[in-house]
């Protein structure tokens, strides 16, 4: 395998304001500076094109499972997670693969 991909998406509830959205996204984009088993880290809002979409989505990149585990268990992904993200989420939806 080279490589382990995660990609998850979210559904916002009432809560989800726009400063909300915006701390949670600069949350998630200092991530990579915090935990050095990212290899590549993309997030971003649905572009609106396709009505049922998901309203956001991570796409995050790692060497193998085991990179990808310090991440999910991570202290500073999951002050993310608690702080910001569970607040805002409605629904969640998740894969990994292995590219």
């Amino acid at each position: 395998m080279a490589g382990f991909r995660h990609v998850v998406m979210f559904r916002w509830n009432e809560s989800a304001t726009e400063e909300r959205k915006r701390e949670l996204v600069e949350r998630l984009t200092a991530l990579p500076g915090a935990i050095r088993e990212i290899e590549a880290y993309h997030v971003g809002a649905d572009a609106g094109l396709n009505p049922g979409n998901f309203d956001f989505a991570v796409v995050a990149d790692f060497a193998d499972r085991d990179a990808y585990t310090v991440y999910r268990d991570h202290p500073v992904h999951r002050a993310v997670i608690d702080e910001c993200l569970t607040p805002i989420l409605a629904e969640r939806a998740a894969v990994q693969y292995g590219l």
